[in-house]
């Protein structure tokens, strides 16, 4: 049996000397395919009134700024994607994927060589894992002798004042795995890393704390939208 839709694709891209964006990616490559053409392909099929192609420029439509285009995909809700007329709840998980493995190659990529010495490396780490969240979350990270990662954990999560971390909760953490270096790390929702008087009051009483039980906390970083601040590369830790 023939898929209507693919049929009603096909016959449409013949009328109009149109190639489809499937056969343009075996044709071309997917490097030479517009964002909306490689949607299409993800797609696959469109309706009787739209092509896979309009309906993937209608997904994109949505994006808002500053993350406009696939990237904004990932701010989408599946609610939002199944508004669009053509797009039910199997095309919507399928975008909702393809967001989230961009993300993950993203940190996969950027894990390569990385150093938690380096608070450049980390943010570009956690950037894409953390940047897009709506709400405030919290990660220890406990590291061995070489600043190696042992063990990641999200200590908060949601609407969260940083006042509201106890140290010593972090402290018992950091022993349980045997961690010889802490570092903390998390985002502001804003996008603006700049850190609050909150932010500065955990990472003195942790810095303290840190030296006194001989678990140093090497770094508190904060992560905004494509920004990050470092305590550390701040000289904050001079001022404890």
């Amino acid at each position: 049996m023939k898929n209507l839709s693919n049929t009603q694709d096909g016959q449409a891209s013949k009328a109009s000397g149109q190639i489809l964006p499937y056969e343009r990616f075996l044709r071309f490559g997917p490097e030479n395919l517009t964002e909306s053409e490689l949607l299409a392909i993800i797609l696959r099929t469109g309706t009787k009134d739209a092509s896979a192609l309009e309906l993937a420029d209608r997904v994109l439509a949505l994006t808002q700024h500053p993350r406009k285009g696939l990237l904004g995909l990932y701010d989408l809700t599946l609610e939002d994607l199944m508004k669009i007329k053509g797009i039910g709840l199997v095309k919507a998980v399928k975008l909702k994927s393809l967001a989230e493995l961009s993300m993950r190659i993203s940190c996969s990529r950027a894990s390569r060589g990385l150093s938690f010495h380096n608070a450049g490396k980390v943010a570009e780490y956690y950037m894409e894992k953390l940047r897009h969240l709506n709400t405030e979350s919290v990660y220890l990270l406990c590291l061995d002798t070489k600043a190696h990662l042992i063990h990641e954990e999200k200590i908060s999560d949601g609407s969260v004042r940083m006042a509201l971390i106890s140290p010593r909760e972090i402290f018992l953490k950091a022993l349980e795995h045997k961690a010889v270096n802490i570092l903390l790390l998390h985002n502001h929702p804003s996008g603006d890393p700049a850190p609050s008087s909150a932010d500065f009051q955990i990472t003195k009483d942790l810095a303290e704390l840190g030296t006194k039980m001989d678990i140093p906390l090497l770094d508190h970083i904060i992560i905004g939208d494509n920004e990050y601040f470092s305590f550390k590369e701040a000289n904050n830790f001079q001022n404890f």
